[in-house]
């Protein structure tokens, strides 16, 4: 769960950082959030893969848990 929330705070980070950077140019309104928006992602593709990669592992195991455990209570009520 750790690293879905540190993948997150990153992306929100990027985001405003890049906003902060493109109001300073002068973009304001709607481009201003356009443009965060389009930008961020890119950076928040390149730069927090590791995050990225991390977050979908432990979001998979939490699955594969859960779906373990559901097949195991449905075997334990269903002796057939």
């Amino acid at each position: 769960m750790r690293s879905v929330l540190l993948y997150t705070a990153a992306r929100f980070g990027v985001f405003a950082a890049t906003a902060g950077v493109l109001f300073l140019v002068g973009a304001r309104g709607f481009l201003l959030l356009l443009l965060s928006v389009l930008i961020s992602g890119v950076i928040s593709f390149v730069l927090l893969s590791r995050q990225r990669d991390a977050m979908s592992s432990t979001v998979t195991a939490g699955i594969q848990e859960r779906k373990q455990r559901l097949h195991q209570s449905r075997a334990k009520e269903d002796p057939s």
